[in-house]
């Protein structure tokens, strides 16, 4: 239980509702800031504006998964208002309390470490990526049906990165019956990309890979899918990019090229915020109560 606890959630999507309904089972009192368009009410929950809560009795801070922008402005959906998270703010707070983030950028890094509080991003758990991937991959099996004239099953894929979500999107790709290539540059990854029955080729190669490509599916954080690359590929492809924003396609070419090309940072959060929020929910609280029972260990 996390009885006494007192936690801020700041801004977010439907998935923080499921967050905010773990953490109030569990007895936890919250702040609720950027939710007052919100019909639902929770017990032990309260709306606030950000200027009205009292930072000096936060155990924990929660923040939606994009955590801020490069401003410190967090997105709201339940809100018109806009709330950001302040140095200051952070100041306020007992040197205990740890700040809770999907992702973070270099503001976020810069206040929580000036402020002396602890950040920790979820997505960078195994657990949390992992159980992710089951929804990421569903959306982009969704966005493929929908935006191309030709089946799943005996089309050429092209994956590139195989990390935890490239893993599952490959594996699932090539069950429904595609035909895939996986780019990696570690030597380990092009031997799990054989050892999984797929066709490997290193990243250096990426444009002899994708001459005949029908989907390409990004999952590199960084611009690899560039012009030179595209202007490879046939005219039908579609690229759908999974990689965080701004992702790792040249969009601008693609448009000019004719060439079909999705951003769609977090699927989970759009084609199914209740399991991607429970997944959130279930790390979230376990985390607090190794946290709060750590503290009341040091206080005895």
């Amino acid at each position: 239980m996390l009885t006494g606890m007192h936690i801020a959630v700041i801004g977010g999507d439907a998935r923080q509702l499921e967050i905010i309904r773990k953490l109030t089972e569990l007895d936890a009192k919250l702040s609720l800031v950027g939710f007052e368009q919100l019909d639902h009410a929770f017990t032990g929950a309260v709306k606030e504006k950000i200027d009205e809560v009292d930072f000096s009795n936060m155990d924990a801070i929660i923040l939606p998964v994009p955590g801020t922008n490069l401003d410190g402005q967090i997105d709201t959906i339940f809100s018109n208002e806009r709330v950001f998270l302040l140095e200051e703010m952070l100041n306020k707070t007992p040197s205990h309390c740890t700040v809770y983030s999907g992702i973070t950028n270099n503001y976020l890094n810069s206040i929580t470490k000036k402020a002396n509080r602890k950040l920790v991003q979820l997505f960078e758990r195994d657990d949390v990526a992992i159980y992710n991937s089951i929804p990421t991959v569903e959306g982009t099996i969704m966005m493929a049906i929908q935006h191309t004239d030709f089946t799943i099953h005996g089309s050429k894929l092209v994956v590139l990165g195989l990390g935890r979500v490239g893993m599952s999107v490959a594996r699932t790709f090539q069950s429904l019956g595609a035909k895939v290539k996986v780019g990696a540059r570690k030597s380990e990854h092009i031997a799990r990309i054989t050892e999984m029955g797929l066709e490997p080729f290193h990243l250096t190669d990426l444009e002899q890979a994708v001459y005949d490509v029908d989907i390409c599916i990004n999952t590199i954080p960084h611009q690899i899918v560039n012009a030179s690359v595209i202007s490879k590929m046939p005219a039908h492809t579609l690229i759908i990019d999974l990689a965080s924003k701004p992702g790792g396609t040249d969009f601008r070419y693609a448009e000019k090229r004719g060439i079909k090309a999705l951003l769609a940072p977090g699927l989970p959060g759009i084609v199914a915020p209740k399991t991607a929020g429970q997944i959130l929910a279930n790390v979230l609280s376990q985390l607090l109560k190794d946290d709060f029972a750590n503290r009341k260990g040091k206080a005895t």
